[in-house]
């Protein structure tokens, strides 16, 4: 395997789209990432954000894995966090340390950014996940809450 890591940018929706099939692959949720995807200047602009931040892992001119994140800029200080918002790796390429190269490729993304941390949440039972975060960092257990933005009143 020859694997390569690579920021996506504008110029790179095609990968971006090659991205989210991944994403619903490996999360068995083909709906959610592909029946109503954005168009490609919808992607461009994103991919242009200061905020968002996407990285693929390509084998053979595949997308075989990647992440989305999100930088959060703090106001208690002058600097940022970056959250991992998803982070997939194709089945054929787990256990290879593909997610490990994903995250260490964000690593001088984040510095660059004047980031002092990244985080991410895993779900509980999600052993792989867990069991990779904890190689890569502290774990805290807090509780997670969905707030909707519709009012019953």
């Amino acid at each position: 395997m020859n694997i390569q890591y690579k920021q996506l940018n504008q110029h790179d929706a095609l990968l971006m789209n090659d991205l989210l099939d991944c994403f619903g692959t490996a999360f068995d949720e083909q709906d959610t990432y592909g029946s109503q995807r954005p168009d490609t200047d919808y992607l461009r602009e994103l991919l242009n954000s200061d905020n968002f931040i996407a990285v693929v892992a390509i084998d053979n001119q595949m997308v075989i894995g990647g992440l989305a994140a999100y930088e959060l800029k703090k106001f208690e200080q002058q600097r940022s966090e970056i959250y991992i918002y998803d982070l997939a790796v194709a089945t054929k390429y787990r256990r290879k340390g593909v997610a490990i190269g994903l995250i260490e490729a964000l690593k001088p993304i984040a510095r660059d950014r004047g980031a002092w941390v990244i985080f991410v949440q895993a779900d509980d039972g999600d052993t792989p996940a867990v069991n990779l975060y904890t190689k890569m960092g502290v774990r805290e257990d807090v509780l997670h809450f969905d707030i909707p933005i519709t009012s019953n009143a």
